[in-house]
């Protein structure tokens, strides 16, 4: 792991940078803001500057709190440790309008920022360490044990050499679950201050103090994971490449996969290709309850364009954290997604077509 840099510097580092970078704002999009905010992050995955430049802007000027947050949560999720300097100047951003104005303003921050993350190598693995931990089910039994063990338990596991999910879950219950509480986990009362101390005893005090900085400000787990996964990596085991990613497709003024499950539109979009003749929709009707799956669906979809990455970083841990995720975390009705996934992969041009569809639907109704 390289050297990484405390907040002050990266403060100072962030300052400098931005006196030499003038980028003007272009014209806000007439979307949502969570549209604004879904396009923000997978055009930041994808590389895509000037989509991700709009989506900053139309964010900046509906809902600015939205964009830093959205800003944070990516720095964490997305590039983590494939670039900790710039997860190191997006967390010190994030200090507040002052700092912000002190550097600049909310603009020349913002869209510096978003150049430095759609340029930078990026790591998902704290995202799929994440979702294993809350939903593998090899790891159930250790979700129930720990959940109801004591502080000297949970740190005793912490510093343990079990498989980096258990101790992702002794470290998410020593953080606590009771604030962000998640279905899978049982709520917890946290000790903040004793999970530090465990984490400063085998991590560097700068990238403890980013990793304190960014669950303070973000309130996520994100941050502890990506820690966690630090001292694993090995430069000489790493390479980066693209993503395979699907051709683009249109949906009104945004490309389709940015009109995901965690939007309007995107939802409606899934419940009506749910209701098609496709293979896949086929599938989820014959496999999976009513209730669950516009979710699942919007889950398999978000595995083939939803977390396309053109730089990601490729290590032996992070390609077997996605993989997983990829493949066996989707519930007691899919315990192997291979055919799912393959049979979504050849509908893609469909569902983008209903997303186009949804969306022109909406332009009408404005």
């Amino acid at each position: 792991m390289d050297y990484v840099k405390g907040i002050q510097a990266a403060r100072r580092d962030l300052h400098v940078a931005i006196e030499t970078f003038q980028r003007p704002p272009p014209q806000p999009l007439v979307i949502s803001p969570y549209l604004a905010m879904s396009l923000l992050q997978k055009a930041i995955r994808r590389g895509r500057t000037e989509l991700a430049f709009q989506a900053a802007a139309t964010l900046l000027e509906q809902s600015p709190e939205r964009l830093w947050r959205r800003l944070a949560c990516i720095a964490f999720e997305d590039v983590g440790i494939g670039d900790l300097d710039v997860v190191a100047q997006t967390t010190a951003a994030m200090a507040g309008k002052r700092v912000r104005a002190s550097l600049g303003g909310e603009w020349a921050v913002a869209s510096y920022l978003t150049t430095r993350m759609t340029d930078a190598t990026k790591c998902r693995a704290a995202d799929d360490l994440l979702l294993i931990a809350e939903n593998h089910p090899a790891f159930e039994g250790q979700r129930l044990e720990l959940g109801s063990s004591t502080t000297q338990r949970l740190i005793g596991v912490l510093t343990s050499t079990q498989p980096l999910a258990v101790t992702a879950l002794a470290a998410w219950f020593l953080l606590g679950t009771d604030r962000r509480p998640s279905p899978r986990l049982a709520r917890r009362r946290g000790d903040i201050d004793a999970l530090f101390a465990v984490l400063g005893e085998i991590l560097p005090p700068d990238l403890i103090e980013i990793t304190r900085e960014g669950h303070r400000r973000s309130g996520e787990v994100l941050p502890i994971f990506m820690a966690l996964l630090a001292p694993y990596l090995r430069d000489e085991l790493t390479c980066v490449q693209a993503d395979e990613m699907p051709a683009d497709a249109m949906a009104g003024a945004v490309p389709g996969f940015c009109v995901d499950v965690y939007t309007r539109p995107g939802r409606a979009g899934l419940a009506k290709f749910i209701e098609g003749s496709t293979e896949t929709a086929r599938w989820i009707r014959a496999h999976i309850p009513p209730r669950q799956r516009i979710t699942f669906l919007g889950t398999v979809v978000f595995r083939l364009d939803g977390q396309c990455v053109r730089r990601r970083l490729r290590w032996p841990i992070a390609d077997e954290l996605r993989r997983a995720v990829d493949y066996e975390c989707n519930g007691q009705h899919c315990p192997d997604a291979t055919e799912i996934l393959g049979l979504a992969r050849a509908d893609l041009g469909e569902l983008n077509a209903i997303r186009a569809e949804v969306m022109e639907g909406l332009s009408h109704v404005r």
